[in-house]
């Protein structure tokens, strides 16, 4: 897995509207990329909806934030969709973005891990852990936000 400091591996997936995203697009500003085990599941949709709430205050202050699981363009899509997430879900159906960062897990499902990067795309922070809601609460306190309930 990447640790602090190491710079985060580029890529370029598809996202849940079929548009593709190149992660080095995003230089320039904080980036929260997490990795999440599988769309709609309870503790997913749980960390997205934390995500989703803290979105607007992030992104008032540059920070983006890009979700990225192994599930299908079409399963992110309804995921985006049944839980109103505004920002972009990679599908990485092939497991490539997470063998990238070492988050690869049993089954070929990514991991739960968050990586907080700068603005030059480093590892400043890795959380990591089963619960979504330690990842929302850092990325709230990271981003100097209150965290969502």
């Amino acid at each position: 897995m990447l640790a602090v400091g190491e710079e985060a591996p580029d890529f370029t997936g598809t996202t849940a509207d079929g548009s593709p995203l190149t992660l080095s697009s995003l230089r320039g500003r904080p980036v929260i990329l997490y990795f999440y085990p599988k769309a709609d599941t309870a503790g997913c949709r749980r960390e997205a909806r934390g995500f989703t709430d803290l979105y607007p205050d992030l992104a008032r202050q540059g920070h983006a934030v890009v979700g990225v699981s192994v599930d299908p363009v079409e399963a992110q899509e309804h995921f985006r969709q049944s839980c109103g997430i505004p920002f972009p879900l990679v599908a990485d159906r092939d497991g490539s973005i997470a063998r990238k960062y070492g988050v690869l897990g049993m089954f070929g499902l990514a991991k739960r891990i968050t990586f907080f990067l700068d603005a030059n795309g480093r590892v400043l922070e890795v959380v990591q852990g089963l619960l979504p809601g330690p990842h929302v609460r850092r990325a709230a306190e990271r981003a100097g936000v209150r965290p969502p309930d």
